[in-house]
């Protein structure tokens, strides 16, 4: 299978610091891949420091939050035609020279999202902190049982994604922490999945908002959002569904 144009989504919030090398690495990987980078209503300079890195910079008017900002760039993608996708966080997480193993694995055409996971071979040095540890553990077991496929990273999202993914979530994508709605909703399509191992960075700017109590807020929401997930039907584009 051929991989045809690729796109690199990358959504980002006052990443600044950051999000400069991040355009980078993924030009100097590949100067064929396309990089679009979903400003998010920013206040400091992350679309200038986009655009100085040879970045086409998408700027929201308002901060539409995580879902919103990578939507609007699987949009941006399904618009231009392209075959190919992969995303990455604005933070630096996401190291782009892991790129060839999510790209590889999607050509071989038996995937329609490929996610970068930490998980995969069990032999991964990233240790989360309490909080987020039982959040990552215990979605990991509630998709795995709903969708009755094993899922090792449902927080991760770093991914890579062909034509059909990518106009699946261009038109349906989850607001709110949605890594793991996304998830759920790629198998409620049919959509296969697969996931490699690969190796992420600590953030080098900022500071994580998501707290012991957030996360435990975080994995109830979530929960919820779920449930409500599995009962909802969704209308979505031809190219979408899978036969």
């Amino acid at each position: 299978m051929t991989l045809g144009r690729v796109i690199a989504v990358v959504p980002a919030f006052n990443e600044e610091g950051a999000i400069g090398a991040v355009v980078t690495g993924i030009r100097a990987l590949d100067p064929a891949i396309d990089v679009v980078v979903v400003d998010d209503a920013s206040t400091d300079r992350t679309a200038d420091a986009a655009a100085a890195a040879g970045a086409t910079v998408l700027r929201l008017p308002y901060n539409l939050g995580i879902g919103g900002a990578v939507q609007t760039g699987f949009r941006f993608a399904r618009l231009r035609g392209y075959d190919s996708a992969v995303r990455l966080d604005g933070d630096g997480q996401h190291d782009p020279a892991e790129l060839p193993r999510l790209l590889a694995a999607l050509a071989l055409g038996n995937a329609d999202v490929v996610t970068g996971s930490r998980f995969v071979d069990g032999g991964g040095d990233y240790r989360p902190p309490l909080g987020r540890r039982m959040g990552i553990v215990w979605f990991a077991w509630l998709v795995s049982r709903l969708t009755r496929r094993r899922v090792t990273d449902t927080t991760s999202g770093f991914q890579a994604l062909n034509r059909r993914a990518i106009a699946l979530f261009a038109e349906e994508y989850p607001s709110d922490y949605p890594e793991v709605e996304a998830s759920l909703l790629v198998a409620k399509q049919r959509l296969r999945l697969v996931e490699v191992q690969v190796t992420m960075r600590e953030r080098e700017h900022g500071t994580s908002s998501i707290t012991f109590v957030r996360s435990i807020y975080y994995m109830l929401k979530v929960t919820l959002a779920l449930v409500v997930a599995m009962a909802r039907k969704y209308t979505l584009p031809e190219e979408a569904a899978r036969p």
